[in-house]
């Protein structure tokens, strides 16, 4: 992993940023996907590509939303 992507680097500020920058992209990549599918205009490998993308950015939001709020044992 490189330093970019390590969390532990970054303070909360700066994760929150990357935390909406991504929800944004995984939005836009969900609408790109379902105009795609929709209009039936793209080859398996390009829809393919796109939700791979959009898995990745929902693991690194995921991540991200576990640095920010550590869940508290009760």
């Amino acid at each position: 992993m490189n330093a970019q992507d390590d969390l532990s680097m970054k303070n909360d500020d700066v994760l929150r940023v990357e935390l909406e920058v991504f929800r944004c992209e995984h939005r836009d990549l969900h609408d790109a996907i379902a105009a795609l599918n929709d209009r039936g205009t793209a080859d398996q490998l390009t829809l393919q590509r796109l939700k791979k993308r959009k898995l990745h950015l929902k693991d690194k939001i995921a991540q991200i939303e576990d640095r920010l709020l550590p869940d508290i044992i009760a």
